[in-house]
């Protein structure tokens, strides 16, 4: 049995891996604890292995070190879904475990599934037991026991055995996968991919290349098609530091670099400061006064690269003289938005084009609810939402797309907020992301959104309004379950409040008028009822004239949100 893992054989346990989960990620969706049409975790999971596994396939990388650098990168672009983000954090640990292998022994190995854990332990805010976290940790801590003396392989074969027991343990620690009778789909889904992995080290699957591979470009693996260029247009008497600095630093071999100790020193120079690193590189944007002491400063560390100085005292009298054409440019390209596509435009800021205070993007799914969406002022909108989980990637392209100084997004899924704050850190542009998990509270957001305010003041406005709308929808179950004392038929219309259901039953009207009563016991003064594919006006003048009169003291609005798989999306306030 091998005692050296190879790059080969990394590559082909990351191929193995992925087809193993690509085989079985109808169960993997299938295991969502909800009954509802949107249980996409092995789904999710599936798109960002596979998004890896491009990236390998385009890459003539060979040592373990650049084989799991560039499996890496893929995931991390291609992450969707929190499982996804996830899963890319555990595999970005994983390859910076690997920094300096050619070849790979089975404590290295080990050690290097624990860097995976505790990455993606850091990712997530607040970690819950019970979880693809869970399975991860566990298994992890089982490679490592075993690791002394063993081979790669023998490593893996502890890594899914302990994979197997955490994953049947789940029920026990989640009450909810208990209720339900099924275990973390999340953990499934990477204990298939363990044993893919398991699999090819004891099979020795040589894997099919298909097409010409292409090396991936250092540059691409540290910041992807990141623009060189930020525009920082401001009013002079608010500026403190007149230049706006940008430059590469190219990391000295023998530079033991803290990222946070160079970043706290660097920023007594200015403010607006970005401070993006990677491996040997790093990429550094700041407003000075002396741009030249901040050069001094970072050639410290390396060699400087793709300097860029500009001053924005003098560039503010140009931003005067072309306001006006900016705005007629701006409404030009909202209706040409309009007409063509609703997907984020792909045409770069042209060289010396002033840029708008703030871009807003919105992700969102029906025509009627995007409407809405960009009558509020959202400028990008990203189809998505329920099973359209929008990858990191495109995040990242929607970002670089606006032409603004800022970006705020609304993802409006709760299972899309991480994909976003993943791809917040790999641009130069200063975003937040608002933490709304539905359509409602992105809409609550948009209402606090003030573009005199400062991006902080912004985020925090927007996130305290999230906490003042409740949330309902109405869908239809995909199997037979019971829950909350609840006795749920396929096929039958269910009711989720705030992400509990708390109604059912064969006419979805019906459902409507009970999931609001339940919605409606602490009072509120607005109910706004979005209405999806499928339902008919009739049903909804129907619905609409019990709603008004049952809710005399409520203002009631309704919209055709024109959204997929929920019939409808209420909100009270």
């Amino acid at each position: 049995m091998n005692r050296m893992l190879t790059g080969q054989d990394l590559r082909q346990m990351y191929i193995m891996g992925a087809q193993r989960l690509e085989k079985h990620v109808n169960r993997v969706d299938a295991l969502n604890v909800f009954p509802v049409p949107d249980g996409d975790t092995g789904t999710n999971m599936n798109l960002t292995i596979q998004s890896g596994v491009e990236e390998l396939r385009r890459s003539k990388e060979e040592t373990a070190e650049k084989v799991a650098a560039v499996f890496s990168r893929g995931l991390l672009m291609g992450a969707r879904g929190n499982s996804g983000v996830i899963l890319s954090q555990l595999f970005r640990g994983f390859a910076k475990g690997l920094s300096g292998l050619q070849e790979v022994d089975g404590r290295q190995l080990a050690e290097s599934f624990q860097h995976g854990v505790e990455m993606a332990y850091k990712a997530v805010m607040k970690p819950v037991e019970g979880t693809i976290l869970t399975v991860a940790r566990e298994a992890a801590a089982a490679a490592k026991r075993a690791a002394r003396g063993a081979s790669p392989a023998e490593v893996i074969e502890a890594l899914v055995h302990e994979a197997r027991k955490a994953l049947d343990n789940t029920p026990n620690q989640l009450p909810v996968l208990k209720e339900v009778g099924v275990v973390d789909s999340g953990g499934q889904g990477l204990v298939y991919i363990y044993e893919g992995f398991l699999y090819a080290l004891k099979e020795g699957i040589v894997p099919e290349e298909t097409g010409e591979p292409e090396a991936v470009s250092e540059a691409d693996l540290t910041f992807g098609q990141a623009r060189e260029e930020i525009h920082h247009i401001v009013n002079p008497a608010d500026i403190q530091h007149g230049y706006c600095t940008e430059f590469m630093v190219h990391l000295s071999p023998a530079m033991d670099f803290s990222e946070v100790e160079f970043r706290e020193k660097i920023s007594s120079y200015g403010d607006s400061l970005l401070v993006v690193s990677d491996d040997d590189l790093v990429k550094v944007h700041i407003h000075a006064e002396e741009p030249g002491d901040v050069l001094t400063f970072a050639h410290k560390f390396g060699l400087l690269d793709r300097i860029k100085i500009e001053n924005m005292r003098l560039q503010h009298k140009e931003v005067l003289r072309k306001q006006e054409e900016r705005r007629q440019h701006a409404s030009e390209v909202e209706e040409m938005t309009e007409v063509i596509s609703t997907e984020p435009s792909s045409l770069p800021p042209q060289p010396g084009q002033p840029r708008a205070p703030y871009s807003i993007i919105g992700v969102v799914s029906g025509k009627g609810i995007e409407d809405i969406f960009r009558s509020l002022g959202v400028d990008t909108v990203i189809k998505g939402g329920q099973t359209m989980n929008p990858s990191t990637e495109q995040f990242v392209k929607a970002i670089e797309s606006c032409k603004a100084e800022r970006v705020l997004i609304l993802p409006n899924n709760k299972n899309i907020i991480m994909a976003a704050e993943q791809a917040a850190q790999l641009v130069d542009i200063p975003v937040a992301v608002i933490p709304s998990k539905t359509v409602p509270q992105g809409m609550s957001a948009m209402l606090s959104f003030d573009p005199a305010s400062s991006l902080d003041d912004n985020k925090e406005k927007m996130s305290a309004s999230l906490a003042y709308v409740k949330t309902g929808q109405v869908t239809y179950a995909v199997r037979d379950t019971t829950m909350n004392d609840l006795t749920i038929r396929e096929g039958d219309y269910i009711g989720i409040s705030d992400g509990e259901i708390v109604a059912s039953g064969s006419d979805r009207c019906a459902v409507a008028e009970q999931l609001l009563g339940s919605m409606t016991e602490d009072g509120g003064e607005l109910i706004t009822v979005l209405y999806g594919e499928g339902v008919k006006e009739a049903e909804m003048d129907g619905l609409e004239q019990k709603l008004r009169a049952d809710y005399t003291s409520y203002e009631v609005e309704i919209h055709n949100g024109g959204q997929p798989l929920y019939s409808f999306i209420i909100s009270v306030e």
